[in-house]
């Protein structure tokens, strides 16, 4: 009886370079590079800045998936990073999808990393990586937000893995380390007052760059006492922030991050992807 060749389920793969240069007081492209279902689009910004747009062309990941970022802001430039669409991440069937970025921030640069909510359907599993790198008087800025299923389709994260993984650097020196893990069951899990006390909706923010500290009370009004907390800490004569938001679902999250992300914007609005 002949042998039936087994063939391996198409996995979707993509790699996605930036870089960008100052030129004539603007932030300018220097290098552009994708491939595969890594797209980046530039929408107009009418000012100084750069604002680029991330897409996973496959319309979601799921096991054995693979996406890679890489990004390099020159020295002087403003360059915001988010996506088009909340990323999904569905049941896997095999293997986990790994997603990693690579950031590095110029001198008197910033960066604002501000991708939309990735949902965690049930069984989906998923490992992410943030990999930063900065140099002294430049300004950072990240957001990451989870939805355990998507609350209002009936939907809900009851079993599988997320795995997160950040490191940000300035000067070479660790300013900031931070690994998320949750598995197996993740409904049992949530549900303990010390993890999410049963809400399915998370976000967790960072922040430096000069006086971190003068925005430490408007945030804790901004995000409100049961919702979550900021947190201000020196480590190394480098200032950082680092809050932590949970809420019911997608809609009250976003009621929260978009108020907090403009007022450490400056007052300068979200991506107009983000918009409610």
């Amino acid at each position: 009886m002949a042998e039936v060749a087994s063939i391996a389920p198409q996995r979707a793969w993509g790699k996605g370079r930036l870089v960008a240069k100052p030129f004539a007081g603007r932030t300018r492209l220097a290098e552009f590079y994708q491939e595969g279902c890594a797209k980046i689009r530039l929408p107009d910004t009418f000012d100084a800045t750069m604002e680029a747009v991330l897409i996973n062309s496959s319309g979601g990941l799921t096991g054995g998936d693979h996406m890679e970022w890489s990004f390099s802001a020159g020295e002087g430039t403003h360059l915001t990073l988010t996506t088009q669409a909340c990323e999904k991440i569905y049941r896997a069937s095999a293997g986990t999808a790994d997603v990693t970025a690579r950031i590095s921030v110029g001198a008197r640069a910033t960066v604002h990393w501000l991708p939309q909510e990735t949902i965690l359907f049930d069984r989906a599993s998923l490992s992410r990586r943030l990999e930063v790198d900065m140099v002294g008087g430049a300004e950072f800025l990240a957001v990451e937000a989870v939805l355990l299923g998507r609350k209002a389709m009936g939907e809900a994260m009851r079993e599988g893995l997320f795995q997160d993984r950040w490191r940000i650097r300035k000067n070479g020196v660790l300013l900031h380390a931070e690994n998320v893990r949750l598995s197996g069951d993740i409904a049992g899990l949530t549900q303990q007052l010390a993890v999410l006390g049963g809400q399915v909706a998370f976000a967790t923010l960072f922040y430096t760059g000069a006086h971190c500290e003068q925005y430490v009370e408007k945030l804790r009004t901004l995000i409100g006492g049961i919702g979550g907390g900021v947190s201000h800490y020196r480590v190394g004569g480098e200032d950082k922030l680092v809050a932590r938001v949970v809420a019911a679902d997608g809609f009250a999250l976003r009621k929260i991050l978009i108020p907090v992300i403009s007022h450490l914007r400056k007052s300068a609005s979200v991506p107009k992807v983000w918009n409610l």
